[in-house]
């Protein structure tokens, strides 16, 4: 319970597919890792990083995620370092999911100021290099893609903008990948990443429908590989570490997005490290 009347940051995803005992990371590397000598700032990925700065800077930090459990780790950080947070289920695939989530929220913490979309899934990665072309992606796969890159930003942005247009502020961000910019092919170890493209064009579409009404809106290209326990294991990074983002970077230009002052607000912002050149 918000019991201090903080203000409300929710970040949908705020656990990581590639954390500990994550997803792909069992996919990757066939078990969980240990993530004891890894910042606690990139234990949880990019949601987990965005999830303790905002905390860190007074909020009350709602994480979302599908099993409550994936986040009781990150939870128990965030309280460690004296922020306050709740963990509330939520599967974007179940439109009843995704209102009974935001009725628990509003119940028990308030309206958010902070919307943060950063749900990510890896179907399609199990894919061997043979199977690279669409003809092989099941309809599962590409309506997952669909659920959690377009249909629900649009369920998730229904239940928080209406509060925040009435308050008159407001900032609703997505985390977002290079496979939003044009469509590309899907490589082997690659999710069905092309649906993202619709995710930017939401973007696009609540900025002319929503700035005016004081809402910052932005879509922030993440451009290459986010630092977290499974991906500092793969031989790529460990060849060349130069091509890891660091989590908690990545979780500072998403506060200072939320701190621009209104006239002079931005609403995309491609990261990409340094050793790379940037997607376009």
């Amino acid at each position: 319970m918000n019991t201090q009347g903080k203000k409300v940051a929710v970040v949908i995803g705020a656990t990581s597919k590639w954390q500990s005992d994550g997803r792909n990371t069992r996919l990757a590397h066939g078990k969980e890792l240990d993530d004891s000598h890894i910042p606690v700032a990139a234990r949880w990925g990019v949601g987990g990083a965005i999830s303790q700065k905002f905390a860190k800077e007074g909020f009350f930090t709602v994480l979302t995620t599908r099993t409550a459990s994936n986040a009781a780790g990150l939870a128990a950080a965030i309280e460690a370092q004296g922020g306050a947070c709740a963990v509330v289920e939520l599967d974007l695939s179940s439109e009843a999911s995704v209102a009974a989530a935001f009725a628990k929220i509003r119940a028990e913490a308030g309206d958010p100021e902070v919307l943060i979309y950063n749900a990510g899934y890896l179907e399609g990665r199990d894919l061997p290099p043979e199977k690279e072309l669409l003809e092989y992606i099941s309809i599962e796969m590409f309506d997952t893609a669909q659920h959690i890159a377009s249909r629900g930003p649009f369920l998730v942005a229904k239940e928080v903008l209406p509060a925040m247009r009435k308050k008159g502020e407001g900032s609703f961000f997505f985390s977002n990948n290079s496979k939003s910019l044009r469509g590309k092919k899907r490589y082997t170890g690659e999710s069905l990443y092309y649906p993202r493209v619709m995710m930017r064009t939401l973007s696009q579409v609540l900025t002319e429908e929503y700035s005016e009404f004081g809402i910052h809106v932005a879509n922030i290209v993440i451009d290459g590989t986010i630092d977290s326990p499974g991906t500092r294991s793969l031989s790529k990074i460990q060849n060349r570490p130069e091509l890891i983002i660091d989590a908690g970077k990545i979780a500072e230009a998403f506060w200072y997005l939320h701190t621009q002052d209104k006239s002079c607000w931005t609403h995309e912002l491609q990261l990409t490290p340094y050793s790379t050149m940037p997607s376009y």
